[in-house]
């Protein structure tokens, strides 16, 4: 997976589309990997209305448009750069999946959107669709995070959420990767939602066993890897946790684990997607 060789952007020309730029520019220099656009349209594209009544052969016309459009976008935000390009009809969330097997995808960048009472749980959003569907690890953040403020690159502090689960230590290698690259501060964390407190039970010895217990695992994962970042172990619910420690870290860039996320239930019920959705800052899912 690491390095990057191999970078998919998403293209719906939004703002935050625009705005994840400057984003995909700083991972192509930074690991030198090659770049695909893919853009994917259908009745509610552009090309789409102004055509399909006014030409018998619309749908050649559209993908004609669409193809030019996404050429031009390219010259626009990537000048110089060899870009592959596929503008597709098709439901994107497919589209990307299917462009990602083609090309043999490490990475898919692209913002989150989402409109109304559907932004709250990120069903039936394209970046849902691709957390849970695609093999490629993603880089993704709230749209209203990355659109009209100064891009946070390159990364000079990184946190890195782990758990108790087994692909912890690829996350914890991608991390640490990340952070020796960019000469950035990589800080740690794991959060332990204990039982809240009852008068009528004490929790106490069994919330310190807990909590010792994920501190042993985490100096136990670091000394296998041979890891010299600090961490920390704190008494909270994961996406809490986790944007606390941005805030207090100045993080530019969260790093985390997606395996949940692909399991049965996962694409409604992960803790993956309040976490890009209440982050501050992007979110790495390896």
């Amino acid at each position: 997976m690491l390095p990057f060789r191999k970078i998919l952007f998403p293209v719906d020309y939004s703002e935050p589309c625009q705005a994840v730029v400057p984003y995909v520019k700083d991972m192509l220099g930074h690991f030198t990997a090659d770049l695909t656009l893919v853009h994917a349209y259908g009745p509610g594209s552009p090309a789409y209305s102004e055509l399909a009544a006014a030409l018998p052969d619309w749908p050649e016309e559209v993908q004609a448009l669409e193809d030019k459009r996404l050429r031009e976008f390219a010259a626009t935000a990537f000048p110089g750069e060899h870009v592959e390009l596929f503008a597709k009809h098709g439901e994107a969330g497919h589209v990307i999946d299917e462009v990602v097997r083609h090309q043999g995808t490490d990475l898919v960048m692209l913002p989150t959107r989402g409109h109304g009472p559907v932004r709250r749980f990120l069903l039936r959003s394209v970046t849902a669709k691709v957390l849970h569907d695609v093999s490629a690890a993603v880089w993704t953040g709230a749209g209203s995070a990355l659109a009209g403020h100064e891009p946070a690159i390159p990364y000079k502090s990184i946190v890195c959420a782990l758990d108790q689960t087994d692909e912890a230590e690829a996350v914890l290698k991608a991390a640490a990767t990340i952070a020796c690259t960019y000469n950035a501060d990589l800080h740690l964390l794991h959060a332990v939602a204990t039982p809240p407190m009852a008068l009528e039970i004490d929790f106490s010895q069994f919330r310190k066993e807990l909590m010792d217990a994920a501190d042993f695992r985490m100096r136990e994962l670091k000394a296998k890897l041979g890891v010299k970042a600090p961490h920390s172990v704190i008494d909270t619910m994961v996406v809490d946790g986790i944007r606390q420690e941005v805030v207090k870290r100045k993080a530019d860039l969260v790093v985390v684990g997606r395996g949940e996320a692909q399991a049965t239930f996962g694409r409604v019920w992960s803790v993956l997607y309040p976490i890009v959705r209440e982050s501050p800052c992007p979110v790495l899912s390896i």
